[in-house]
């Protein structure tokens, strides 16, 4: 037998087990959420709560002060501590998710309620996911407080949960179903009633005539009065927040269409009652409505794949390493420093340090990479992959919204949520046009009352009500964005910057900077020049033995390099001089002597004057080594450029765009990168502030600029450029700053990039110039009275199909 929660009472999954303390007895709770909340509401001294909610289980029937109490407990800290994060500048950030939401306009009036709050700094609403990420300054408004708008504004908002998500989504897929079937059993009933009256209705006798009507009065009440409810559920709440909406109209058309009908069946005024019309353009909406629910949720499904990622439960390791044993326990009451064991074929819940075991990962949700990577102890992983061959122990590092994945998720949210200027125009133009038909509606009726029958006129005016309805107008572009971002974020790009998908479409100049973004960031030791009675293989000796503690990219290649066996150096002294080099008292072969390994200058001060090599004409940098008997070699060392660099960068020329590279590199290594690649652009030596100016110049130009860095001195850059691209691996402030964020390394994936966005902003423009058209076709045929009622329902729901259908394209990559 199925438990339900004691909280909410949703049901409670089998392999759940988190109980509520309640009067000396556990209750069951489906997720952490819920037990969080129930258990604060308890140990508040406020458990008296679920007493009157036991006899009152409507829980819109609470009393205000009971709801408003209920509310203040998400006030609490330790309530807040699972879903609310506090950032760097003390303003607090929680993700919400919604219910009651019926079209696009419900989410600009949420949005436009929160911003009005004093004390709220931002709202990112994503349509497609129906979640909002609220930022706040708890100083001056509380959560309670926001909590309590939404649900004045006639929704309801609670802390997101992925399961109750998908619960809910169940819920009004379900009803929504039974709302559409019912309209369609009604349409075929009232049609039954009404055929006859159409082909027959002048032979057919009174009596048997009223029964038709009647019979077709009966079969339309379920339509009124449960399918067409989410109508005036939708139009009620415009009305509370004295705006007009997309379901104003259509609610008014459905009214006004079935009280002339009621009017018309007991005075028996005329043949036709239109119930069945009524019924049909209800079954109409309803079903272009929960299609357009069905795409919405495809074209949002990656970010909300993404969320899902993270399990709700895992195996704790409270006593390791003394004991492997494991205890269930939910991730989101990990903390940093939990030790977690993850079998084969589990998602890690937790950004960490594997401690023991060897495995392959599967990061392709998080990267877009396909082959699994091999991890083993001291490897990092990430929250949201999948652990695909043997278990693993690791060590939480990061845990909760801290994780990768949820700045990952993040930036999809606000992504999704953010319109271009366009979209926001639309919007605007949409709200008005609904004001403006609802006006039209007037004389439109009362020039058909004179003109021909006030019958005649009603059915006219419900028809301009009804068909030019401007949902395609406000859906063209959120299903859009939602799509793209969505096919960006299989591909491991993420667009998260305000505007930056509408941007990307004009970009004319690509600015590169090299290390780590061209070049792999690994120098090499590519040649070696020698000056004294020394072989190769001791001078590498020598060089590792001075720069084995360090960490300089520099010595880095040096311990990367080979040698032969049979070289023992002792270092008694070390002394390193930053910038410059490293001096040391080394024993070699028995001998002991001061080295240094470092720049010519640093070097010459044991060594002396340096001899002539030929290193100096090729392209990398020279590291030079010596002692007190002069300088003994000369190494180059020289970055790699990546593998996929050429290929990706041929692709942007042929979509005609300028290219450039930015480094701090000396002048002749970058001039010879940009020879080898192609490239139209090049500044050397630049420090940060070169970069911004050389960003600022092409600005200047009118020239629209994509900067693609991975430094921390590339934030300013980064920053300034129209949109920026941080590369994966590169430093956090890069990340942070960055309007676009690569999950992988594979660069390939910047003309895939800048083809979407093009694609986006040409579908956009096909939706809203489609939307305009059928609103510019459908009035004058509303108005001269060629649309029946049941043909503008279909007209209308088909409209949004179109849009929505068109946007699902962006789903597919182009080939």
């Amino acid at each position: 037998m199925s438990k339900t929660c004691f909280h909410c009472g949703l049901d409670v999954p089998e392999n759940i087990d988190l109980p509520i303390v309640y009067e000396g007895s556990e209750q069951p709770a489906c997720c952490a959420g819920c037990q969080s909340v129930a258990q604060s509401i308890i140990d508040a001294g406020l458990g008296n709560y679920y007493k009157q909610r036991t006899a009152d289980a409507v829980q819109a029937a609470l009393p205000p002060e009971e709801i408003l109490n209920q509310l203040k407990l998400y006030d609490l800290p330790e309530v807040q501590a699972d879903f609310v994060e506090t950032g760097s500048d003390g303003y607090r950030e929680a993700v919400l998710m919604l219910g009651g939401i019926t079209c696009a306009a419900c989410t600009w009036l949420i949005e436009q309620q929160l911003l009005r709050m004093q004390g709220v700094v931002r709202v990112d609403l994503n349509y497609s996911t129906q979640r909002v990420r609220v930022v706040w300054d708890d100083s001056l408004i509380r959560l309670s407080d926001i909590l309590l708008k939404i649900r004045n504004t006639g929704y309801t908002a609670e802390p997101y949960d992925a399961q109750k998500v998908e619960q809910q989504a169940q819920k009004l897929r379900k009803q929504s179903l039974i709302r559409l079937a019912v309209a369609g059993l009604a349409m075929m009933q009232t049609m039954m009633f009404a055929i006859p009256t159409y082909l027959y209705g002048n032979e057919i006798e009174p009596q048997y005539l009223a029964m038709l009507h009647w019979g077709a009065f009966l079969m339309v009440l379920p339509v009124m009065f449960y399918s067409a409810v989410p109508f005036y559920q939708g139009a009620w709440r415009d009305l509370k927040n004295r705006r007009t909406g997309m379901d104003t109209p259509v609610a008014l058309a459905i009214v006004l269409a079935f009280v002339a009908g009621v009017y018309a069946l007991f005075t028996n005024a005329g043949q036709g009652m239109y119930f069945e019309s009524v019924a049909m353009f209800v079954f109409f909406l309803l079903g272009g409505r929960f299609m357009e629910q069905v795409a919405r949720r495809k074209a949002g499904d990656a970010a909300e794949r993404l969320v899902k990622l993270v399990p709700a439960f895992c195996r704790r390791l409270p006593d390791y390493p003394a004991s492997e044993a494991a205890v269930e326990a939910a991730v989101v009451q990990l903390g940093e420093g939990d030790v977690v064991l993850v079998r084969a074929g589990e998602v890690i819940p937790v950004d960490g340090t594997v401690l023991s075991g060897e495995s392959e990962v599967d990061e392709a949700m998080l990267t877009g990479e396909s082959l699994p990577v091999f991890k083993e102890a001291g490897s990092t992983v990430a929250a949201g992959t999948l652990n695909a061959a043997s278990p693993l122990i690791v060590r939480a590092d990061t845990v909760g919204g801290s994780t990768r994945l949820a700045h990952i998720v993040k930036l999809l949210d606000r992504a999704l949520s953010q319109k271009p200027r366009i979209a926001e125009m639309a919007d605007k133009y949409a709200a008005a046009f609904v004001l403006g038909l609802l006006l039209m509606a007037v004389p439109v009726f009362i020039g058909w009352t004179v003109y021909a029958d006030a019958q005649s006129a009603l059915w006219i005016t419900v028809a301009l009500l009804v068909i030019t309805c401007p949902c395609a107008l406000s859906l063209a572009t959120p299903t859009a964005l939602a799509a793209s971002t969505g096919t960006l974020a299989s591909e491991g790009v993420l667009v998260g910057g305000s505007r930056s998908l509408e941007t990307l479409a004009d970009i004319q100049d690509v600015v590169f900077d090299k290390t780590g973004t061209l070049t792999k960031g690994n120098l090499a030791l590519v040649d070696t020049a020698l000056f004294g009675v020394y072989d190769k293989h001791a001078m590498l000796a020598v060089a590792k033995a001075l720069e084995e503690q360090s960490e300089h990219p520099v010595a880095r290649a040096f311990m990367r390099a080979e040698i032969s066996d049979g070289h023992v150096v002792e270092v008694k002294r070390r002394v390193n001089r930053v910038g410059h080099g490293i001096q040391a008292t080394l024993v070699l072969n028995g001998y002991e002597q001061v080295w240094a390994i470092g720049t010519e200058a640093f070097v010459a001060e044991i060594a002396g004057e340096r001899p002539s090599e030929n290193l100096l004409h090729h392209n990398g940098s020279v590291v030079y080594l010596g002692n007190s008997l002069g300088f003994q070699a000369a190494f180059l060392l020289a970055d790699e450029v990546k593998e996929h660099i050429p290929a990706m960068l041929a692709d942007l020329k042929r979509q005609g765009l300028k290219l450039h590279i930015l480094s701090g590199d000396r002048e002749q290594t970058v001039r010879a990168l940009a020879e080898q690649l192609g490239l139209d652009g090049v500044r050397a030596q630049a420090a940060p502030e070169d970069k911004l100016a050389y960003v600022e110049t092409l600005q200047r130009q009118s020239r629209k600029v994509l900067m693609v860095g991975d430094g921390i001195n590339d934030a300013p850059v980064l920053a300034q450029a129209d949109v920026s691209v941080a590369v994966a691996g590169g430093a956090d402030v890069a990340r942070d700053g960055a309007d676009v964020v690569l999950l992988n390394d594979d660069m390939r994936v910047l003309p895939v990039m800048l083809d979407q966005a093009k694609r986006t902003r040409k579908i956009i423009h096909q939706n809203l110039i489609w939307a305009s058209a059928y609103n510019f076709i459908a009035v004058p045929l509303a108005v001269f009275g060629y649309v029946t009622p049941w043909l503008a329902a279909l007209g209308m729901s088909l409209s949004s199909l179109l849009v929505t259908g068109n946007a699902l394209r962006l789903l597919k990559r182009k080939s």
